[in-house]
Formats: C-alpha cells, sequence, structure tokens
C-alpha cells in the first residue's frame, strides 16, 4: 500500500510539472498571437521577452522588431526602448538621428528621462559644462534592459 501511494503522489507531482510547463508555454503562444493582433502591451512584452531571454531565447533583432512595433502605436516605454536601441546599434544599426526623434517623441508625452535626454528638463541642465552627449551615451547602455524589466514586472 505504501508504494502505491508513494507511486501515486510522484505521479501528482509529474503531473502538476506538466500542466505548469504547458501554462508558461500557453502564455508565450497568447502573448505571441495577441502581440500579432496588434496589441501594443503584448508588442512591448514580447520585445521585452526577446531583449532579456526571458522564456525565449534571446535575440535582440526580433526584440528591436517587437519594440518598433509597440513604439509606432504610442506605446512610450517601447519608444524610449528603440530611441536608446538606434542609439546604441542594438538589434538595429546605429542611427543617432532616428534615435533622436524617437526620444522627442517620448519627451512629447512627458518621459522626464526623455525631457533629460533631450534637453527638455531644466533641472538635467545643471551648469555650463552639462554634456548631454555623455548622458544619453550612459543611458543608451542602461535603458533597454531597465525598460524592459519594467515592463515583464507589469501586469
Amino acid at each position: 500500500m505504501y508504494k502505491f501511494i508513494k507511486w501515486l503522489a510522484t505521479v501528482g507531482i509529474l503531473a502538476c510539472a506538466l500542466q505548469a510547463n504547458a501554462d508558461e508555454s500557453g502564455l508565450s503562444v497568447n502573448l505571441q498571437k495577441t502581440a500579432e493582433q496588434g496589441d501594443s502591451k503584448a508588442q512591448a512584452r514580447l520585445g521585452a521577452m526577446y531583449l532579456v531571454g526571458s522564456e525565449v531565447e534571446k535575440d535582440e533583432q526580433q526584440a528591436f522588431e517587437w519594440f518598433l512595433k509597440a513604439a509606432q502605436q504610442g506605446n512610450v516605454d517601447a519608444e524610449m526602448i528603440v530611441a536608446a536601441m538606434y542609439d546604441r546599434g542594438l538589434g538595429v544599426k546605429n542611427d543617432v538621428k532616428t534615435a533622436t526623434q524617437w526620444y522627442e517623441k517620448a519627451a512629447a508625452k512627458g518621459n522626464t528621462t526623455a525631457m533629460a535626454l533631450t534637453g527638455k528638463n531644466d533641472v538635467a541642465k545643471g551648469g555650463v559644462a552639462f554634456s548631454y552627449q555623455a548622458m544619453r551615451l550612459s543611458a543608451a547602455k542602461q535603458l533597454p534592459t531597465e525598460y524592459a524589466k519594467r515592463i515583464l514586472l507589469t501586469k
């Protein structure tokens, strides 16, 4: 009787583990479908997953494509990531002019980081020796991953 209970418990645990894996892959499939249907939040989330390698293999080009789709629909977090990816040449060819255009779109929506990076935030200016270029290069290294993590943490 003890062996049967032990076997039954083992089968139950394995069944739960298989169901958990099926639920996770179902989430990705559903997310993929929702993103393909044009949902900007799903597109940004999928981009974030590709950027950090969460539930999918890390792929910066795929990440950029999904973020761009979301940004084109006005998702401000995606706009910031697209700008920074253009600034760094991460998943896309480096293009400072296009990066600036995306930062300006985000700044126009009140994103304080974008405002600081484009010189539209008086607090960031500080003194005469303030270097926007140095700040922007530093930010471009951190922004994509930090914003992607923030997207992944929101429901």
